[in-house]
C-alpha cells in the first residue's frame, strides 16, 4: 500500500486531510513542522507528500529541495496564499503540482488516484524493464548503452505517474518514441496517443486544432470541432516542437495544464479534460526562453520531469543494435535475409551520425535497396564507406523549367541531403520550418 506524508501546521486541516487520504487507500503519517517532516522522511520515504507552503520553522519549498529528485516521491504543495511566483518557484524546485486552500476535493481525489495507480504500475514496469533490458529493447526504443540505460530508468520512474514530461535532444534522437513509450507504460495506455507537431500547423489553425471550436465561432466554422485535448481524453497528447507554438497561445496551454480544462474557441465555459501532456523540443529550453520562443512559466509547468536524450554518437554499440534492428524489419517486410558484413558494420560504427537515429534508419533503408545480397562496404554510400565525397550535392535544372517545379526539386533535394531532418533543411534553404512544411504538404512529400 502506498504511503503519504501530510505536512501542515493547522491541526484542524491536517487531521481531516490525513483521514481522507487514508480512506482513498494510503497509509499516512503526519507532521506539523519541517523538523518533524524531515524525521519522518528519513524513517519511511513516502510515495506522496502533501506539503503546506508556510510552516512555523520555514517554507515547504525548503523541504521540497531536500527530497531526492531521482526518487519516485510526488510532492503536492498546498497553500492558501497562491500566486504565480510561488507556483512557478514550486514547480521549478520539483513539485508535481500545487493545490489552493480550501482544497478542491474532486481534484485531490484525482491526484490521489493517480498516485495509487502509479504505485501499482511501478512494480509492473520494473519487471518489464528487467526483461526488456536483456534484449536491448525498452518499449519502442532500441539500445543497451549506459546513456540509454539511464533514459530507461527515468522513463520507468515517471511513466506510471501523470507528471508532465519535457523531452529534449537533438533532431532525430527519438523524442516521439520516448513519448510513445511513456504512454505505453502508463495507466493511460488504453487511451489515445495523439502527437501534435506545433511547427507544422498554421498559426491561424493551431488554437482550434488543440482546443477545439464552437459552431459559428469564426468564418467557416460550420460545426463544433473537438480539439486534440478533448479527443485524447484518458490518453496522452504529445506536443512536439513546443517552442514553435505561438507565444500568445502558450498562455492558453499553461491555463489548461493548471486547471485541467479547455475553453473552445467561441465557448462559454471550460470543459474538463483528463489528459497527460508530454512535450518535446530540439532546442535548449532555457535558450528558447531567453529568445522569447518559450514562456518561462510554461517551461516550468512542462519541466516537472525533464528527460534529455543522448545523441547517437554518444551511444557506442547502439549503432550496431539499431542498424541490425532496422535491417531485420526490412528483411521481414520484404521476405529477404540480407546481412551486414563485419567491414560494413565497422564503417557504420565509425560514422558520427549528425542526423542521429533518423539518419541511421534512412541510411539502412537506402543501403538495403542497393544491396543484392549481403551488405558490404561497396553497398554503402560515399559518406559511410570512407570514399571521397563531394563537399555538397548539386542539382541540375533545365533552363525553362517552371519556377514551381524548380522550387519542388530544390526542396526535396535539400531534404534528401539533410537525411530527412526538416529543421536542418529549412535552415539551409533560408526559410522557416512552417514554410517548409507547407511546401512539403503541397508536394505531398512525407
Amino acid at each position: 500500500m502506498p504511503h503519504a506524508l501530510v505536512v501542515d501546521d493547522d491541526a484542524n486541516f491536517l487531521l481531516p486531510l490525513a483521514e481522507l487520504v487514508e480512506r482513498e487507500g494510503f497509509t499516512t503519517s503526519v507532521a506539523s513542522s519541517l523538523k518533524d517532516a524531515r524525521a519522518l522522511l528519513r524513517t519511511k520515504p513516502p510515495d506522496l507528500v502533501l506539503l503546506d507552503l508556510f510552516l512555523p520553522d520555514g517554507s515547504g519549498i525548503d523541504l521540497l529541495q531536500e527530497i531526492d529528485p531521482s526518487s519516485t516521491t510526488e510532492v503536492i504543495l498546498t497553500t492558501a496564499h497562491a500566486s504565480v511566483d510561488t507556483a512557478v518557484e514550486a514547480l521549478r524546485k520539483g513539485a508535481s503540482d500545487y493545490l489552493t486552500k480550501p482544497l478542491d476535493m474532486a481534484r485531490l481525489r484525482t491526484v490521489l488516484g493517480g498516485v495509487l495507480r502509479a504505485h501499482a504500475l511501478r512494480e509492473e514496469v520494473g519487471t518489464l524493464r528487467a526483461e526488456l533490458r536483456k534484449l536491448g529493447h525498452f518499449g519502442s526504443l532500441v539500445g543497451a548503452s549506459l546513456p540509454m540505460q539511464k533514459v530507461y530508468d527515468l522513463i520507468s520512474r515517471v511513466a506510471p505517474t501523470d507528471a508532465t514530461v519535457l523531452v529534449t535532444g537533438e533532431s532525430g534522437t527519438g523524442k516521439e518514441l520516448v513519448a510513445e513509450t511513456l504512454h505505453a507504460l502508463s495507466r493511460r495506455r488504453k487511451g489515445l496517443f495523439l502527437p501534435v507537431n506545433c511547427g507544422a500547423i498554421s498559426p491561424t489553425l493551431i488554437e482550434s486544432e488543440l482546443f477545439g471550436h464552437e459552431r459559428g465561432s469564426f468564418t467557416g466554422a460550420d460545426r463544433t470541432h473537438k480539439g486534440y485535448f478533448e479527443r485524447a481524453a484518458g490518453g496522452t497528447v504529445f506536443l512536439d516542437e513546443i517552442t514553435e507554438m505561438p507565444i500568445e497561445l502558450q498562455v492558453k496551454l499553461l491555463r489548461v495544464l493548471e486547471s485541467g480544462a479547455v475553453m473552445r474557441l467561441g465557448g462559454e465555459r471550460p470543459l474538463p479534460v483528463d489528459v497527460r501532456v508530454v512535450a518535446a523540443t530540439n532546442r535548449v529550453a532555457e535558450d528558447a526562453v531567453a529568445q522569447g520562443k518559450l514562456r518561462e512559466d510554461l517551461l516550468y509547468r512542462l519541466k516537472v520531469f525533464p528527460l534529455q536524450l543522448p545523441p547517437l554518437r554518444e551511444r557506442g554499440d547502439d549503432v550496431e543494435l539499431l542498424a541490425e534492428n532496422f535491417l531485420a524489419l526490412l528483411n521481414k517486410a520484404e521476405g529477404t535475409t540480407k546481412k551486414f558484413t563485419r567491414d560494413a558494420m565497422q564503417q557504420l560504427r565509425a560514422h558520427s551520425w549528425p542526423g542521429n537515429v533518423r539518419e541511421l534508419k534512412n541510411s539502412v533503408h537506402h543501403i538495403f535497396i542497393l544491396a543484392d545480397t549481403d551488405i558490404g562496404v561497396d553497398s554503402l554510400p560515399p559518406n559511410l564507406s570512407g570514399a571521397t565525397e563531394p563537399t555538397a550535392a548539386s542539382l541540375h535544372i533545365k533552363v525553362g523549367l517552371p519556377l514551381a517545379e524548380v522550387d519542388r526539386r530544390l526542396i526535396l533535394a535539400t531534404l534528401n541531403e539533410c537525411q530527412g531532418d526538416k529543421r536542418r533543411a529549412a535552415e539551409m534553404l533560408g526559410i522557416s520550418l512552417k514554410t517548409l512544411y507547407n511546401r512539403l504538404n503541397l508536394y505531398r512529400a512525407p
